[in-house]
């Protein structure tokens, strides 16, 4: 359900809340909805098909009959969430974000963000669970076919400091640790981060980079990078 980009539209304070991690804001901008978090710009509804991409590239990518468990990092505004909940490829969905006013503003009426994740939130597949993406994946058991991570604005540019980790070498570390044989690790991007890409093929033999054009004033391509231990 993607709006057009607006820029002359004043935006609307929704909602705004403190938090562990610092402000998050909702904002509406004529029919556009905008997440906001510590004062930066994090995402809107204005389009999606860069996080719809993020999963349907993530599956496609995986050995036929393996796309049993998809974890995605980061709910947002639930254009990811809509993708995995239309493919019926996952046997398990498991949506973390670590915001509970995000979550709220998906399940809790008026729920202005619902009708951007499709059916997501009444698939049966879908389990949904607040928690920050970097302490799930250090102590969790599970371990997963594709996973979906859009938790800041790319590697270069996140949302709080502790992120970044996540994106080094020891965070890649973690990041395989989860992975299951033959699991696909899938990265959002509002720009190209050479310089973790270059990480990425120092550690998985198997890497693409997928631009999608994007219709605003930034002009760069969002990014979506593959990585996977199939050669």
């Amino acid at each position: 359900m993607p709006f057009p980009y607006d820029p002359a539209a004043q935006p609307e304070l929704l909602d705004r809340r403190e938090g562990p991690y610092g402000e998050v804001a909702l904002r509406r901008r004529g029919e556009r909805y905008e997440i906001i978090a510590n004062g930066c710009f994090l995402m809107d509804t204005s389009d999606g098909r860069s996080e719809r991409l993020l999963v349907s590239a993530a599956l496609d990518a995986l050995p036929a009959g393996t796309a049993g468990h998809l974890l995605i990092g980061g709910l947002g505004v639930g254009f990811s969430l809509a993708e995995a909940a239309a493919d019926p490829r996952p046997a398990r969905i498991t949506v973390l974000e670590r915001e509970q006013a995000v979550i709220d503003w998906h399940t809790v009426a008026p729920a202005p963000l619902a009708p951007f994740a499709g059916a997501g939130h009444a698939d049966p597949r879908v389990r949904l669970v607040q928690d920050d993406l970097l302490h799930h994946l250090r102590t969790t058991c599970e371990r997963y076919h594709a996973l979906c991570l859009d938790i800041d604005n790319g590697p270069d540019w996140t949302v709080t400091d502790a992120n970044g980790g996540l994106y080094g070498f020891a965070g890649l570390t973690v990041l395989e640790r989860v992975l299951a044989p033959g699991g696909v690790l899938a990265v959002w991007s509002a720009s190209a981060a050479p310089v973790f890409e270059e990480r990425l093929r120092a550690r998985f033999p198997q890497v693409t980079r997928l631009d999608v054009a994007v219709e605003t004033e930034r002009g760069e391509p969002d990014v979506v990078y593959l990585a996977s231990r199939e050669a």
